[in-house]
């Protein structure tokens, strides 16, 4: 009975994806810092583009491994949230979080608002790319681990949630030393607010989850997340899904 439930399920989901064309894309996503960042992205280049760039959202379940699914597993074999599928170019799926960013910065923000022009901007869109796949390879792993040993773990590792917090607080410290004349991580003089930056505010905005009460030891990096949280369509973000 179950095996027929899922197998229906995936059907309409197919059928979802390929026919509701009412709005340009369909995320998938889940409450966590990774599916915030597509969902703020998304609200940024809204803002600017309006509903050239709306979206459908479908809420994934991870706490019942729903992206574990068969259905999911085709559009991303990673069984990871989140995953946009791109209706306007022939149901394209774009899977990893930097990757989503880049695409729709590279298809969809003709006016490099939430980016740099590679070919006009090489070093500043180098600098973009440097802070994305720094945070990626620093920030949400090393984070990511600091939450799960503070608040998920069935038990208590007093060493590891040290480890974890101290290095996601040196990862902090670097933020703040790139910001102690900018206001945004990439881009010429004090910086333009960018992917770069949307790519790792969501996983800061957790901070708590990870051992990390204030951000008051880093003032120019709180300066930025200050500036960051105030957008307003990062905050729409940010109730998604």
């Amino acid at each position: 009975m179950q095996t027929t439930l899922n197998r229906l399920s995936s059907i309409t989901r197919s059928l979802t994806t390929s026919r509701d064309m009412t709005k340009p894309f369909l995320l998938y996503t889940a409450g966590t810092p990774n599916g915030r960042k597509v969902s703020v992205f998304l609200e940024e280049l809204k803002a600017i583009y309006g509903t050239k760039v709306d979206y459908d959202v479908e809420r994934i379940d991870i706490s019942k491994n729903t992206q574990k699914e068969p259905w999911f597993i085709k559009l991303n074999p990673n069984g990871r949230i989140p995953v946009l599928v791109d209706r306007q170019r022939e149901n394209f799926v774009v899977f990893e979080t930097a990757a989503i960013l880049l695409y729709l910065e590279q298809h969809y923000d003709p006016e490099k608002r939430l980016g740099f022009d590679p070919v006009k901007q090489p070093n500043e869109y180098s600098e973009m790319l440097q802070w994305m796949f720094w945070a990626h390879g620093g920030v949400g792993p090393m984070q990511g681990q600091a939450s799960h040993f503070h608040r998920f773990a069935p038990v208590d590792i007093p060493y590891a949630k040290q480890r974890y917090t101290e290095e996601t607080k040196r990862l902090y410290g670097v933020m703040e030393i790139r910001l102690r004349d900018r206001e945004y991580l990439a881009g010429p003089g004090r910086g333009t607010y960018s992917a770069a930056d949307i790519n790792v505010f969501p996983w800061i905005r957790g901070h708590p989850y990870a051992g990390i009460e204030s951000l008051d030891e880093w003032p120019n990096f709180k300066k930025w997340f200050d500036r960051i949280e105030a957008r307003q369509a990062v905050q729409a973000g940010f109730t998604v899904p």
